[in-house]
Formats: structure tokens, sequence, C-alpha cells
């Protein structure tokens, strides 16, 4: 498992209402990742995903572009110890 981590991340910009999560959620399923995506009051998207080091990675650097329409300001990265997540969630 130590192959295996878990990131937390804060996405800044435009970054509701253009499918931020639904696309996070796509990419994430296709690079095999559990964990979740939610849209904050503060216009911020909230995102735990875990999953293999090089396809969290991968994820990591999408999200700092997001889908067409997103716009990202700033992208904050905190690196977790593993947690068992069953799927990818939008919540």
């Amino acid at each position: 498992m130590t192959n295996q981590i878990c990131i937390h991340c804060y996405v800044s910009g435009k970054v509701q209402g253009v499918w931020f999560r639904a696309s996070t959620k796509e990419q994430a399923e296709r690079l095999s990742i559990t964990g979740w995506a939610r849209n904050l009051p503060d216009g911020r998207v909230e995102v735990l995903a875990c999953g293999k080091k090089e396809n969290i990675a991968e994820l990591y650097e999408w999200l700092k572009q997001g889908p067409q329409l997103a716009k990202v300001a700033y992208l904050s990265y905190e690196e977790l110890p593993w947690q068992e997540q069953y799927q990818f969630e939008i919540v």
C-alpha cells in the first residue's frame, strides 16, 4: 500500500457552474481514484482523492486546468495518509 496516497485540494477561480466536479469524477474514475469533490460556499471546490501515486499525480495535473469552461486561479495541495474510499463521489 506504500504506492497509494491521498491528496486534499482546494481549487479556486471560476470552478463552480462549469462542470468541475462532474469532470473531476470522470477523470478520477478513469484513473481508478476514489474520494470526493464538493462545492464550498465561498466558490471553491474541495477535492479528496486517493489512489496510486502516479494516478494521483496525473489527476493533480488535470486539476490545475480543470474542464474546458473552468479558469483555475489557485490549487492547494496537501498529501494525506491513505484513507479507504470505495468510489469517487460528488458530495
